[in-house]
């Protein structure tokens, strides 16, 4: 939970960052409505990276362990976020600067793509059989930490003049995790190997060419992951790089009201995760992930209209309700129910591949997607259209999942 909580961080700052500065001092040269599709490029190639982190973290992973390989991508990620921290500017060196940074923002999703399934997994497969969901609920519970680290930490530094707050101020986050990082290292060091991993290496059945496996033997199951996890992420993605910076962009709001509506939601998120990873080993995670993909399709549209109704109050409550309840519902059940989908010798690669081609598909795509349909079709309820036929992808992508161990 920790080290996830701090590779969010890592990861997640440099989306704040690209609504709040990267379009201003790393491709300064464009228009406003450009240079803000631009930073959201450089943020979506980190997306896109996740599926390669994903096989080459899924691989080792597999047949080396899940402890080693969540000291590793934690360590990578660690060093391309101070090197972010220490970037010039296009004012200093030109177009470089955003050579540089997308070079890093793909280094960063190498990173993460293999540690969200890692984690998960070590979560889930130390947890007695009858209390997975819960326990597999924690580590994804480390990400709004990991959210409220990053929006808190760009909140303090918004207390700066703005001059400050260009110049040095945005840098700091990216600095300052770097003392994180080293404390989740010392964390992980700590934990033992899986048991299902130890079984796998005892009883000899490691795959040679896991990615290979996962792909000819279990595509279903890989394609159902895909299907199932686009909704969760392009909501989590529109709300955390999109809707700060269609608040302030389009709706006029301050930098605080933007960042301090996530801030709230991922602090009630720290408590809703879980809780709905404790209601999934009572119902199963399985039928809780088809409520929760359905509920989404209902609620787009409306949570939608009110982030786009321009008062900072219903912005901030669709904000709350899209974290705290829309998305943790989903998110809550989700390494149960997808390790489930997988044998223990292909898992890390099954999840991890899975979970990062959505990612790219659907996190990568959210911010430019969402851009792109307000601006042609003039209203910001169309993102919401948008998500929920998500929701119903889904929805029937989990009604034909295996279904989970319940207490």
């Amino acid at each position: 939970m920790a080290g996830t909580a701090i590779e969010g961080f890592d990861f997640l700052a440099y989306g704040t960052a690209a609504a709040l500065v990267f379009n201003k001092l790393f491709f300064p040269t464009f228009d406003p409505i450009s240079g803000t599709l631009a930073a959201f490029g450089a943020f979506a190639s980190g997306l896109f990276a996740r599926p390669i982190g994903g096989i080459i973290f899924g691989h080792y992973g597999d047949r080396l362990g899940r402890k080693s390989m969540l000291i590793a991508s934690l360590a990578l990620m660690g060093v391309c976020t101070a090197l972010i921290g220490l970037l010039p500017t296009y004012e200093s060196i030109g177009i470089w600067a955003a050579v540089l940074l997308v070079l890093l923002r793909i280094a960063q999703g190498i990173s993460f793509g293999g540690e969200l399934g890692g984690a998960m997994l070590m979560a889930v497969e130390h947890a007695p059989v009858d209390k997975k969901s819960f326990f597999g609920s924690l580590p994804q519970a480390g990400a709004p930490i990991g959210i409220l680290l990053s929006s808190g930490a760009f909140a303090l530094m918004n207390l700066l003049p703005n001059a400050s707050f260009m110049s040095w101020g945005w840098r700091v986050p990216f600095l300052a995790s770097a003392l994180l990082v080293a404390l989740g290292i010392f964390i992980r060091m700590k934990v033992e190997e899986t048991p299902d991993f130890a079984a796998v290496k005892q009883q000899k059945r490691t795959s040679t060419l896991p990615v290979r496996d996962v792909v000819l033997r279990h595509w279903r199951p890989l394609l159902l992951t895909v299907g199932g996890k686009l909704a969760e992420v392009t909501l989590i993605y529109t709300i955390l790089v999109f809707s700060i910076s269609y608040a302030m962009s389009k709706l006029g709001f301050s930098r605080g009201v933007a960042l301090n509506a996530v801030v709230i939601g991922s602090v009630f998120q720290i408590l809703t995760i879980p809780f709905f990873g404790w209601v999934g080993d009572k119902v199963g995670a399985r039928r809780l992930y088809i409520f929760g993909t359905l509920l989404l399709a209902v609620m787009a549209v409306p949570l939608f209209h009110a982030l786009g109704g321009g008062s900072p109050g219903s912005y901030t409550l669709a904000t709350i309700i899209a974290l705290a309840l829309n998305y943790a519902i989903i998110f809550g059940p989700q390494s149960t129910l997808y390790s489930a989908q997988f044998p223990a010798e292909l898992r890390y690669s099954g999840m991890s591949i899975g979970i990062q081609v959505a990612a790219a598909l659907g996190g990568g795509l959210a911010p430019i997607i969402a851009t792109l349909l307000v601006s042609h079709m003039g209203g910001i309820e169309s993102v919401g259209i948008y998500l929920a036929a998500l929701g119903l992808v889904g929805a029937l992508s989990a009604y034909l999942m295996k279904p989970t161990a319940t207490r």
